[in-house]
């Protein structure tokens, strides 16, 4: 939990809630003195010092009020709309706010889903900048790497539910791809950081995690997290394309696609060294830490 200086906080707004950050996100502010408002799809009892609000952000409006701060955890594609139906005189001051690395790493995928996918992020990056600079927000953008660690997320979760129901888990060709898998509290504390360093304002930061692995090593370390001994089975890549468009007919596994099976031998690494300058980002390690299975 981090701890903040006892001095009077704004009224801040978090988008997106009840996501893997903002699970970690919302005790971090109740540790302040925030008065929280906390917006989510489904309705959620109020909390000591946060009140919740329904609202699908996908087709609204931003119940801005008093807010100064928002913390934009939703889709980011969502936000610059969001943003310009806002009123002139906001009080919004300050946004952070995630896009994400696949921004750089969908960019020239074979799927189109997935370039799409990419050119939305870059599209609402670059509006994002824009719409702040016209309205005087300050604003911080953050693209983390893989996120895990409340046990909600499509690749740390993916593979531990697949080695708890089958025994073992599948890889194409040796998964030697470099991962930098980060936890979602390490992103919760990075906002809070952020908020409180001047140096942050107006900057984009990749945010990885901890530790480097390859592919098959992070798998066989989701085995010995769950006391289980590795039983990594390596698949040639045509037969694992087969098995992949037969699984993405079953619900659990519609988001696995070729493209993304493709990648498990490419680095996917990215630098985080101005954010640790900047902020002191310092991301815990994977291997020996909690990754939020549940039982």
């Amino acid at each position: 939990m981090i701890i903040l200086e006892n001095v009077h906080q704004p009224n801040v707004l978090v988008t997106g809630a009840t996501n893997q950050i903002g699970q970690f996100l919302l005790p971090h502010l109740q540790a302040t003195d925030f008065t929280i408002t906390a917006l989510s799809r489904h309705p959620q009892p109020n909390r000591t010092g946060m009140t919740w609000q329904q609202i699908d952000l996908s087709n609204s409006t931003i119940p801005i009020k008093a807010f100064s701060v928002l913390f934009h955890l939703a889709p980011l594609p969502w936000l610059p709309s969001l943003l310009a139906r806002l009123p002139q005189n906001t009080p919004l001051n300050r946004i952070i706010a995630f896009s994400s690395t696949s921004c750089f790493t969908k960019a020239h995928s074979p799927d189109p889903k997935e370039r799409a996918i990419a050119t939305q992020l870059t599209e609402a990056e670059t509006a994002l900048k824009s719409i702040c600079q016209t309205r005087n927000i300050a604003w911080t953008l953050f693209r983390p790497t893989l996120i895990y660690g409340a046990g909600i997320d499509k690749n740390v979760t993916f593979i531990a539910q697949f080695i708890r129901r089958f025994g073992f888990f599948p890889i194409v060709g040796k998964g030697y791809g470099l991962r930098q898998p980060v936890h979602a509290d390490d992103l919760a504390v990075a906002c809070l950081q952020a908020y409180f360093s001047p140096t942050t304002i107006n900057k984009a930061y990749n945010l990885s995690g901890g530790q480097t692995l390859s592919y098959r090593e992070m798998v066989k370390a989701i085995f010995h997290l769950m006391n289980q001994k590795p039983h990594i089975i390596s698949i040639p890549p045509p037969i694992f394309k087969l098995l992949t468009r037969i699984l993405a007919w079953m619900p659990q596994y519609a988001h696995l696609s070729t493209a993304m099976i493709a990648r498990i031998n490419q680095d996917l690494c990215f630098d985080h060294t101005s954010a640790y300058q900047d902020f002191g980002y310092n991301p815990r390690t994977f291997s020996d830490n909690d990754i939020g299975l549940k039982c």
